[in-house]
């Protein structure tokens, strides 16, 4: 055991020393992005990370340990093209790069996005348009003016869509429009509409470029990274998918004006549970009346808590399963709704058991100010019916248990055990208008490491 605890310590005093020379190399790659663009160079330069690869290898006394000296070199480089890239944004706000397994993407964050989407893709090709009847038209009009030659196929709005006839649909009118290996698909709507054509470019060929293009506040914190595409199979949400990292991301702030307040409210719960979990001063910004006006910041600091969980986690094989803070709950609210309450307005209310007393009474106060639900009392939704589809969720442990997500102050997570029983109080204080009692949080026992049980 002190051998153990020695080696730790040493581990510690050198990611101590790595996170110095880690903030000197970002401070060296800052100047260079300066010369570069003074000199109109691109930051990337490929003859310059090939030679610095290949002098890794005598830098490394152990054979074994240079391909992952190289592996480690390689991640370094791209992070710091990415910091490059963000810092010759005029508005480091408006390009937000996401690293994945299947490479680099951005997530351009601009008002006015829509329209010149042409400059920001490569749409100078077979562009598969998928949107739905929810969508405005024109969304669809002026992207497919941008491209080398589009169609556009509109699929029913609502949940129904994510379905298998629904992709298979979708999947015949690519192959009967031509589209190559060299094509790809534009998603323009919300989540549903990103999830199903996600799908089917990840299908189509085995594995297509697709890009995301988000109209609503929901998929624009939420969906728009991660590469997580699916569709619905029965009653049962989202298990059958693929991990397929979009080419880009365009987020134009512009199109949540012809969002309902509902729907706009409704989707910046995800945004408020970014902040419960991640980011405190997100969280506090919707404590403040004035702080929720300009939505551009909002987006911006979502995305970017986003983008460091899939990051550090992109098959959702851990750390990411905190962005399920209040969906396990929450999607048993929905199932049972039948459609009467927005997906955001069901994670709002899966939220509240699930924080410690006093982080719970900030979040019902946030909710109210919101328009946002806070209890189930007078809905017409039957608790059983919520436990029910709860207990069908992919997170159910193999004894039948919950692995949750809680929240004991703002701006961090812990994951949890949860029973039956103990699902069961937590669902009937919601419907008692009880949500904010002292001690629900505290029902659930510390997860014991059974991680690989957690699907």
């Amino acid at each position: 055991m002190a051998d153990l605890q020695r080696s730790r310590e040493t581990i510690d005093r050198i990611d101590a020393e790595l996170a110095r020379l880690f903030e000197a190399r970002m401070e060296a790659a800052a100047e260079i992005a300066a010369y570069k663009q003074s000199k109109g160079l691109p930051i990337r330069d490929p003859v310059r990370e090939a030679a610095v690869l290949a002098q890794s290898g005598a830098r490394i006394t152990n054979p074994a340990l240079r391909p992952h000296y190289a592996a480690l070199l390689e991640a370094v480089m791209a992070c710091s093209r990415d910091y490059q890239a963000e810092l010759l944004q005029p508005d480091s706000r408006a390009r937000i790069n996401v690293r994945s397994p299947e490479g680099s993407y951005p997530v351009i964050l601009q008002r006015g996005a829509l329209a010149n989407a042409g400059s920001l893709l490569d749409l100078k090709r077979r562009v598969f348009l998928v949107t739905d009847e929810g969508v405005p038209g024109e969304y669809s009009r002026v992207l497919a003016a941008q491209c080398g030659l589009a169609r556009c196929y509109t699929v029913p709005q609502g949940e129904a869509s994510k379905s298998l006839p629904v992709l298979e649909a979708v999947l015949t009118a690519m192959l009967d429009f031509g589209m190559r290996r060299s094509d790809c698909v534009l998603a323009v709507g919300g989540g549903m509409v990103g999830d199903l054509a996600g799908l089917a470019a990840a299908l189509y060929m085995r594995g297509i470029d697709w890009y995301n293009c988000p109209s609503t506040s929901l998929s624009m914190v939420d969906s728009s990274i991660g590469g997580k595409t699916a569709v619905n199979l029965g009653a049962v949400k989202n298990p059958v998918g693929a991990f397929h990292a979009p080419r880009a991301v365009l987020i134009d702030p512009e199109l949540l004006q012809s969002l309902p307040r509902r729907q706009l409210v409704g989707g910046l719960a995800e945004a408020v549970k970014m902040g419960l979990t991640h980011d405190a001063a997100l969280f506090e910004r919707f404590e403040n009346p004035a702080g929720y006006g300009d939505i551009e910041p909002i987006l911006a600091a979502s995305l970017r808590v986003k983008r460091a969980v899939v990051e550090a986690d992109p098959r959702e094989g851990g750390l990411r399963r905190a962005l399920n803070f209040g969906h396990t709950l929450g999607h048993g609210i929905e199932a049972a709704s039948g459609g009467g309450l927005l997906h955001g307005e069901c994670v709002a209310l899966g939220m509240l058991p699930l924080c410690a007393p006093a982080v719970r009474g900030r979040l019902r106060a946030v909710l109210e100010r919101l328009g946002l639900p806070s209890d189930l009392k007078g809905l017409q939704i039957e608790p059983e019916r919520v436990l029910a589809a709860v207990l069908h969720d992919k997170k159910t442990l193999a004894d039948g248990s919950l692995c949750v997500v809680t929240v004991p102050e703002i701006g961090r997570f812990e994951l949890r055990r949860l029973c039956f029983d103990e699902l069961r109080a937590m669902t009937l204080r919601l419907f008692e208008g009880e949500a904010a009692a002292d001690g629900a949080a505290s029902l659930t026992a510390p997860f014991d490491g059974r991680e690989k049980e957690y699907l």
